[in-house]
């Protein structure tokens, strides 16, 4: 019965940990099912495998009592342009069934409290424009909006790219370099923040 709700009035302990490369066996096909239910982007197992082999300890996982995945955050951090160290959520979801519980915003935090231990200056992301539950979490976290992305995702919509700035002044000091980056191709992996109430 790990698949089905809770009782409305049942107590139960969610479990918060730091993915491991060593649970990619037990973990990632349940993180990849979510993650595609959810999100709007067809992601391939390498896309997986890119971020949580390189950034797994910024990558966490809340589980029930039995150890059934029910949220996932999948997150980045390295060198953006001017040098400064940028944080990058790339994947956010959580079970239907546990939505509403405050789930989706103890992973964002502690993605956040590790990239700010590993330097960040900054963190970003993207949201498809309708999804108004994501955009609410990330606003209520101090994330701003900062720049509307027409046509980002494969199905044609529309995104915003949300931006916490980190340190003092890095908001000043970047004016400029999203411009630049926005009329490339490099972007490679958007994220989209899906199932997150």
């Amino acid at each position: 019965m790990s698949g089905a709700a809770p009782p409305a009035t049942a107590t139960f302990e969610i479990r918060y940990v730091r993915y491991q490369s060593e649970q990619e066996t037990m973990y990632l096909p349940a993180i990849r099912q979510m993650i595609s239910k959810d999100l709007s982007e067809p992601y391939s197992i390498y896309v997986y495998r890119y971020f949580l082999y390189q950034w797994g300890e910024l990558c966490f996982m809340a589980l029930d009592p039995q150890n059934t995945l029910i949220g996932v955050i999948i997150s980045k951090l390295e060198t953006h342009r001017g040098g400064r160290m940028r944080g990058y959520i790339a994947m956010l979801a959580v079970k239907e069934e546990y939505r509403g519980k405050g789930i989706a915003t103890k992973l964002v935090r502690m993605a956040i409290d590790a990239m700010i231990e590993k330097d960040a200056d900054e963190i970003a992301l993207e949201t498809e424009v309708t999804n108004t539950a994501a955009m609410k979490l990330y606003e209520r976290l101090g994330f701003l909006r900062s720049k509307r992305l027409h046509h980002y995702y494969l199905n044609g919509n529309t995104a915003f790219r949300f931006l916490l700035y980190i340190k003092e002044g890095i908001a000043t000091a970047t004016m400029g370099y999203d411009d630049a980056y926005e009329n490339s191709d490099q972007q490679i992996f958007p994220s989209a923040s899906a199932g997150v109430s």
